[in-house]
């Protein structure tokens, strides 16, 4: 079996930090890596060891290969792990891994290069059974050859692109009239997010919601399902409120997108953490979406019901040792909300500045998963996700009570976060009712505005004040807070076999 003794994050932010603290809880060594602007970050304090990789641009530090296998070697790494976003789905990057003489903890390169182009994924998808959206296969960027496309599936169509995900390089059209500039966008996008400028046509289906399924494989050939998860409430394509399990899915139509995620998987040889995404109509009808080839920003959520250490999961697989469970009986009902640094009120406007005071939820069912600390400066470089912050209930209502509760008491001060829009929606009669879709912000709060009141803020801020060490390192603190699954509950995965 490979070992894996000193595990190099290849990441930043709050990935780096969770990857850290499970990494810390095996007695496996970590090294950070930094550019410029993360030089002071809070996953640069946790690591054992932290080696700078370059200027603050992704592209000259975090997207840098030879420099991050250089500290790998530098600091005696025997495994590299991505996070995700940055090189978390990049074959090339994988087969560098391994090429280096490093264990990647990953899925194989050749399952990663399966499910990235997403038209052969597609084709892939069919061939194993799988129902898919009516689409084209990657067309010339001009609008002629797109509208002659569009004509036989039928508008509204959404332009993707073909070498990745997460919303980027998505145009949704509903006339031929706007097929040119989208396309244009779509296709500069594509390219600037994935160095990739390939684009397709697929049928938009209207108010779908979102359900995706997380799968794991060894490499002793079982693959497993840890059941669903509803990431609906989605801004430009980006997920900010997930949950599980999803309050659209019965037992019936649970067990036959389990049962395709779990094809999905053995199509490519899976192995590893994985997310198969799907779109489920108003009628009750799924359709693949996309693969995810690495772990979930939404992981949480699965872990507070499964009770496993998703992480520590990956570790393992990558040693070459079977998956540590037999069978999950998921328990309860996790949400996850997304804190951004960008300005709701503002058409979301990106946010700038330094964390003055930081107050981290607390109690039954909460958990914090944060990638900043005070005096931590937030810039434009990188994703605006600052925080994760999950909970969990023996019902749904319990666990979005516990949420509403984590929130209020989430004081971050000195960059605008959208905390309160975050409750806006968890109070909401339509989220309330479980009665989520993918337009469901557009649809019930397009002219939100902020609504708290001065006093309330000015008492979040003494509060906040209070319970904040004048003399306190934020950094060392959150190096110092114990493991998110000291409260993840009563109950562990079973481990009859593998």
């Amino acid at each position: 079996m490979p070992p894996v003794t000193t595990v190099l994050i290849a990441n930043r932010g709050e990935i780096a930090v969770r990857i850290m603290r499970t990494c810390r809880a095996m007695g496996v060594r970590t090294v950070a890596v930094y550019s410029e602007a993360d030089a002071d970050a809070p996953h640069v304090a946790l690591a054992d060891q932290a080696i700078a990789i370059g200027p603050a641009a992704a592209r000259a530090s975090y997207l840098d290969v030879p420099a991050l296998l250089a500290a790998a070697h530098a600091s005696g790494a025997d495994a590299v792990h991505p996070g995700y976003g940055f090189l978390s789905e990049n074959a090339a990057f994988a087969r560098a891994v391994a090429g280096a003489g490093l264990t990647f903890i990953g899925p194989p390169p050749e399952a990663i290069a399966a499910m990235g182009d997403k038209v052969a994924a597609r084709a892939r998808m069919e061939r194993a059974g799988l129902p898919v959206v009516p689409a084209s296969g990657v067309l010339a960027p001009e609008p002629d050859a797109f509208a002659a496309a569009a004509a036989p599936i039928g508008y509204p169509v959404v332009i993707k692109a073909a070498g990745g995900g997460g919303g980027k390089g998505m145009r949704i059209v509903r006339d031929a009239a706007a097929l040119p500039d989208a396309i244009r966008a779509a296709a500069r996008e594509a390219t600037a997010a994935f160095a990739d400028g390939r684009i397709y046509l697929e049928r938009y289906l209207e108010r779908p919601r979102h359900v995706e399924v997380q799968v794991f494989g060894d490499r002793h050939g079982r693959i497993v399902h840890l059941g669903e998860r509803e990431c609906s409430i989605q801004r430009r394509h980006q997920k900010i409120v997930e949950e599980t399990p999803s309050p659209a899915v019965g037992s019936a139509l649970r067990a036959a997108m389990t049962d395709a995620a779990v094809r999905a998987a053995r199509a490519v040889d899976y192995v590893g953490a994985g997310t198969v995404e799907f779109l489920l109509d108003e009628s009750g009808r799924f359709y693949f979406l996309e693969m995810n080839t690495r772990l979930q920003v939404e992981h949480p959520v699965t872990e507070w019901t499964t009770g496993l250490d998703l992480v520590r999961e990956q570790i393992l697989v990558a040693r070459g040792e079977p998956l540590s469970f037999a069978a999950i009986t998921p328990r309860g009902h996790a949400l996850e909300c997304r804190l951004y640094s960008e300005d709701p009120a503002r058409q979301f406007l990106p946010a700038t500045g330094t964390v003055r005071v930081l107050t981290e939820p607390a109690g039954p069912g909460v958990r914090f998963d944060g990638g900043v600390a005070r005096g931590s400066v937030v810039g434009v470089e990188y994703d605006p996700m600052l925080a994760k912050i999950s909970t969990w209930g023996a019902t749904r209502e319990e666990a979005r009570t516990r949420m509403l509760a984590a929130l209020r008491e989430t004081v971050l001060l000195g960059v605008v976060t959208n905390r309160d829009y975050l409750r806006a929606v968890l109070t909401h009669p339509a989220f309330v009712a479980g009665a989520t879709h993918t337009e469901f912000l557009a649809e019930h709060l397009a002219d939100w505005r902020s609504r708290s009141a001065p006093e309330r803020d000015l008492a979040a801020i003494v509060a906040a004040l209070a319970l904040t060490s004048p003399s306190g390192d934020g950094a060392a603190a959150l190096g110092a807070a114990p493991s998110p699954f000291a409260t993840l509950g009563p109950w562990r995965a079973g481990s009859s076999g593998a």
